[in-house]
């Protein structure tokens, strides 16, 4: 992982930010996002995570809807995330 993820807070209310492992707890990050989080979020996600492990979480996620998985899926593969 390049740095932990720049997001608000409210993602992760329940845990202690000072002494979270963002890269040890990468699936709880990425589904917060997919979940909840605004394009800021999102543009940080694909900053600080490889595509594929983004991908293999959507795929892993019990928590994640069909819909949001196909909404995430087509997302990531849209020009929205990578534009400047």
């Amino acid at each position: 992982m390049k740095d932990k993820p720049n997001i608000s807070s409210h993602l992760l209310w329940e845990y202690n930010l000072n002494t979270f492992d963002y890269d040890k707890s990468y699936r709880i990050v990425i589904e917060r996002i997919l979940e909840r989080g605004d394009l800021h979020a999102w543009k940080e996600m694909i900053r600080c995570y490889s595509k594929e492990r983004i991908l293999e979480t959507i795929d892993w996620s019990a928590q994640l809807g069909k819909r949001e998985k196909e909404f995430a899926f087509f997302f990531l593969d849209s020009d929205i995330l990578y534009a400047v």
